[in-house]
């Protein structure tokens, strides 16, 4: 049954099933990083989300804040270089952003992003249209602000598609940033990994929430 709010225990699970979902998907953010950059990027997320998965594993969260937090703490920790630092941010500041509540709805969901996002752009100085992480953040937090009044099981579903709206958004754009910058033009037609990664988070985020 679609679940409207989250416990800190559900967050706990959702989050375990992102970090699944990632390390999973290393091939396939991996052959993404290969057309644009070095071709790591699957491997340290990978890297990362095992981490995360180990540490949330090791004992009860002691809230939801927490649970976004260590997360993030994690992926810092062991992942190193950009992707390390970028989505450390993403987690660790999208986590302080829920710090009180008790439970995590559409409302949360909205704070979680932007914040998250807003780390992001702080620490890199991306904007949309770069060709970053940034492109599926930015306008899966900006859906995420229009539907706070909806129930999560159905603004989750919004954020979602806006997520992939974006990553298929960043195929038409030239990169501003990382190896893909010398690239030019030679970028065009491939999706950003860090997007890609992005999509499977919050892909990720709805299935557990719609189940």
């Amino acid at each position: 049954m679609p679940k409207n709010s989250l416990s800190k225990d559900e967050v706990k699970a959702m989050l375990l099933l992102a970090c699944d979902r990632i390390i999973a998907a290393e091939p396939a953010l991996s052959e993404a990083d290969r057309n644009l950059g070095d071709g790591d990027h699957g491997l340290g997320m990978q890297r990362g989300m095992t981490a995360a998965k180990e540490k949330l594993e090791a004992g009860d969260v002691e809230s939801i804040e927490k649970a976004f937090s260590s997360v993030g703490m994690a992926m810092m920790s062991s992942m190193g270089g950009a992707s390390g630092a970028i989505f450390g941010t993403f987690f660790r500041n999208g986590g302080k952003a829920l710090a009180g509540t008790e439970s995590f709805d559409s409302a949360g969901l909205a704070s979680f992003l932007q914040a998250g996002v807003d780390g992001v752009k702080q620490r890199g100085g991306a904007a949309v249209g770069d060709k970053t992480v940034v492109d599926a953040m930015q306008p899966a937090a900006d859906k995420a602000s229009t539907v706070t009044a909806q129930p999560l099981s159905e603004s989750i579903v919004a954020v979602h598609a806006a997520a992939l709206e974006g990553l298929e958004a960043s195929k038409t754009m030239i990169a501003k940033f990382g190896r893909a910058k010398t690239l030019g033009e030679g970028c065009i037609g491939f999706p950003d990994a860090g997007a890609l990664s992005v999509t499977v988070i919050i892909g990720a985020f709805a299935d557990y929430i719609a189940a």
